[in-house]
C-alpha cells in the first residue's frame, strides 16, 4: 500500500507540475529554431508568426537560424533541448517525412524525438517552364517528355526537397523518364530555368511568384487539390488526369518529444491564434502560403499519411542521399 501510495503521489505531483507550467507558460523568451538560412519560406513563417505570437504572450520569440544537414542540424539540436516548450522548431516534410527514408542514419528520430504542435502552412508545388522553352501547356510538356525519354532534364531546389520529389511523383504518375539536376536552393534553379539551361522544375509560389508574374517562367499546372487563388488560370494536375499528383512543402512546428501535453496544447492554441490573425493570414497568402493551423492530433495524422505515401515512392525509386 505504501509503495502504491508513494507512486500515486509522485504521479500526481508530475501532473500538477505540468499543469502549473502550462498555466503560466510562457514566462521567458521562446527560442524558435529554423533549420534554414534567413530569407526562405520557413524563415518567413517563423518571423511572421513569431512576431504576433510574441505580442500575444508578452514574451520575446527569438528566431535562431541553424541551416545544415538537410535540416538535420536544427532538428537534432531541438531534440536535445529541454522539453519545456521554450525551444521549438520549424519542421517541414523534409525534416519529418523525407529524411528518415532518404538517409540510412540520422542524428535525430523524427517520430521518437519530436512532437508535432501544429501545421502552420502549405507551399503547393507548381510545374513551371522557361518562357522560351517552347512548352505552352502541361499536356504539351508531358507529351514531349514521353516522346523523348531521358531527353529532358529538370531542376530542383535540392536533392530530397519537396520540389525534387514532386517532380519524381509526376514522372511516376505520367510514365516519364527525365534527368534530375539538383541545385542549392530554388533561386539558382529558377535562374537557370529562366536562362534556358534547363527547361522545367517544380517550385512553390513563395519562391516562384516574382518569376511567374514577370513572365520569366510559365506556370503549367499546380500539384494541389484545387486551383490556387493567386493563379486562377493554371489547372491542377487532377484536371489533367493525374489525380495523385499532389505535393507541397508542409511547414509546421514541433517540440522535443518529452514536452508535457499541457504545454504542447497551450503552445498550439497560441500559435494557431497568431496564424488566424487577419494581418498574419494576409501576409502568408501574399507570400504564397496556404495558412492552416491545426491540432497536434491532426498534424500527427497528416504526417502519418504523408510518410506512408512518400516512403513508398522513395523506396520504389531507390532514392538515397547517403
Amino acid at each position: 500500500m505504501k509503495k502504491h501510495l508513494a507512486s500515486s503521489l509522485a504521479l500526481l505531483s508530475l501532473v500538477v507540475a505540468a499543469g502549473a507550467s502550462a498555466q503560466g507558460y510562457p514566462t521567458k523568451p521562446i527560442r524558435w529554431i529554423v533549420p534554414y538560412a534567413a530569407g526562405g519560406g520557413s524563415d518567413f513563417l517563423a518571423r511572421t508568426v513569431g512576431q504576433t505570437l510574441s505580442t500575444q504572450v508578452g514574451q520575446p520569440v527569438l528566431v535562431d537560424n541553424k541551416p545544415g544537414g538537410n535540416t538535420a542540424l536544427g532538428a537534432a539540436e531541438t531534440a536535445r533541448a529541454p522539453a519545456d516548450g521554450y525551444t521549438i522548431l520549424s519542421a517541414d516534410n523534409g525534416t519529418l517525412v523525407f529524411n528518415p527514408a532518404l538517409y540510412k542514419s540520422l542524428s535525430y528520430n523524427a517520430t521518437k524525438d519530436l512532437a508535432p504542435v501544429t501545421l502552420m502552412g502549405k507551399f503547393p508545388m507548381i510545374l513551371v517552364v522557361g518562357a522560351n522553352s517552347g512548352f505552352a501547356t502541361a499536356k504539351d510538356f508531358i507529351a514531349q517528355a514521353k516522346a523523348k525519354p531521358g531527353g529532358i532534364n529538370y531542376a530542383s531546389a535540392g536533392a530530397g526537397s519537396p520540389h525534387h520529389l514532386a517532380m519524381e511523383l509526376l514522372k511516376v504518375e505520367a510514365g516519364l523518364f527525365m534527368v534530375h539536376v539538383p541545385y542549392r536552393g530554388a533561386a539558382p534553379a529558377l535562374a537557370d530555368v529562366v536562362g534556358g539551361q534547363l527547361p522545367a522544375m517544380m517550385v512553390d509560389l513563395a519562391a516562384g511568384a516574382g518569376f511567374i508574374k514577370g513572365n520569366k517562367v510559365r506556370a503549367l499546372a499546380v500539384a494541389n487539390p484545387t486551383r490556387l487563388p493567386q493563379l486562377p488560370d493554371v489547372p491542377t494536375f487532377a484536371e489533367l488526369g493525374y489525380k495523385n499528383v499532389e505535393a507541397a512543402a508542409l511547414v509546421g512546428v514541433v517540440v522535443p518529444a518529452a514536452t508535457p501535453t499541457e504545454v504542447v496544447n497551450t503552445l498550439n492554441r497560441q500559435i494557431v491564434a497568431a496564424i488566424h490573425e487577419p494581418a498574419v493570414r494576409t501576409r502568408m497568402i501574399d507570400f504564397g502560403v496556404e495558412p492552416v493551423g491545426n491540432t497536434p492530433a491532426q498534424y500527427t495524422e497528416l504526417l502519418k499519411n504523408e510518410t506512408t505515401r512518400w516512403h513508398k515512392l522513395i523506396r520504389d525509386l531507390k532514392i538515397t542521399l547517403d
